[in-house]
């Protein structure tokens, strides 16, 4: 009778991996810590991109890069904390990236920031509304009111997460940033209103 043996911990996978790494046996291993954590980090990629398809796909990303960085683990935290660091810093960069073309986004983004008189918004989705919004965004916001009115609008992250991503640490985090990017945009919706019919063929 075989004995029962305590399943390794992941630091210890880790450490046979190493041993292993110039073998055929080694990528057992790394199955291992695949099949033990990959719902896990899809269930963390899904809460912070609120899209499973998306989240899904970022997961197979983020382990990926795990892999390709295994060998800078020093186990200095745990690994599962080293793991949602990356998780949670590779989702995050997705959506920045995301965050800085927001005319990919301009038709979300318009339908929450638009003046509440119907002129403006009827007026920008009539040029072009999401190009024109992009470069009113791009013109009117700072890169931090960009990232957070795409959070919370586009990705649909709640406020106190749109905080903690971007590390906020004013009181109010990121409904501050709220408040003032709608106020500059209203703004400029309304310049861009007072310009466009003089600009009409």
């Amino acid at each position: 009778m075989v004995p029962f043996m305590e399943p390794l911990s992941d630091e210890e996978l880790i450490s046979q991996w190493r041993s292993q790494s110039d073998s055929s046996e080694a990528e057992q291993w790394l199955t291992e810590l695949f099949q033990r954590h990959h719902g896990r980090v899809a269930l963390w990629c899904l809460r912070i991109t609120g899209d499973r398809e998306s989240g899904a796909d970022l997961a197979q990303e983020v382990f990926m890069k795990v892999f390709e960085s295994l060998h800078l683990f020093r186990g200095d935290a745990k690994f599962s904390t080293w793991l949602y660091t990356i998780t949670r810093n590779h989702c995050y960069n997705k959506i920045k990236a995301r965050a800085a073309s927001p005319e990919q986004s301009g038709e979300s983004l318009i339908a929450d920031f638009a003046d509440q008189s119907a002129d403006p918004h009827e007026q920008l989705e009539r040029a072009n509304s999401a190009k024109l919004f992009g470069e009113l965004v791009q013109n009117s916001l700072t890169e931090i009111e960009t990232q957070v009115i795409t959070l919370h609008y586009v990705e649909e992250l709640p406020l106190d997460t749109v905080t903690r991503l971007l590390k906020l640490e004013n009181p109010s985090g990121a409904k501050s940033y709220i408040v003032s990017a709608r106020r500059k945009l209203t703004r400029a919706m309304e310049r861009w209103k007072a310009r466009e019919p003089r600009v009409r063929p």
